[in-house]
């Protein structure tokens, strides 16, 4: 299969926003998605962009992305990259996009002077731990994720 990685152009929200619904429903969280092409329009492609994205194409069509943002390693004392979401279509799966993404995603971090590139995977999800870890990447396991979102933000913001 023939495919094109670039970065994400403001045209690509919508397919963006379709690709980030079926990750969702991949992940059984499909009812906390609030993406919307506006939203990632505003925060990938407005005048302060939060995120970057490269998106892979086969035939001209949208068929996995790579979302991700800088961090900053204190530890390291320099930028990290890290990797928000990765996703590949079900039928091209297997193809090396997943592969091709992380490897440019990689070499981005290197030319950036990153420390480190990083991300989360959830811990049922067997196939991408195992893809992952055949690609270098070590899970670690004494970390946990804290979130504080909606209602309990606002409490914590005071």
């Amino acid at each position: 299969m023939t495919f094109q990685l670039r970065p994400a152009l403001a045209g690509d929200a919508p397919a963006l926003a379709g690709l980030i619904c079926e990750l969702a429903d991949y992940e059984k969280l499909g009812h906390l998605v609030q993406t919307t092409p506006e939203k990632l329009q505003q925060h990938l492609f407005g005048p302060h962009p939060a995120a970057e994205a490269v998106v892979a194409e086969v035939e001209g069509v949208v068929v996995a992305f790579a979302l991700y943002f800088t961090n900053f390693s204190t530890f390291l004392a320099q930028p990290g990259l890290y990797l928000e979401d990765l996703y590949v279509q079900p039928a091209h799966r297997g193809s090396g996009l997943g592969q091709a993404l992380l490897r440019h995603l990689a070499q981005l971090a290197v030319a950036r002077g990153c420390g480190r590139f990083e991300w989360s995977v959830l811990d049922w999800n067997t196939p991408a731990i195992r893809f992952y870890e055949r690609m270098g990447a070590t899970v670690l396991p004494d970390w946990r994720i804290c979130r504080v979102t909606g209602e309990a933000l606002r409490t914590l913001a005071g």
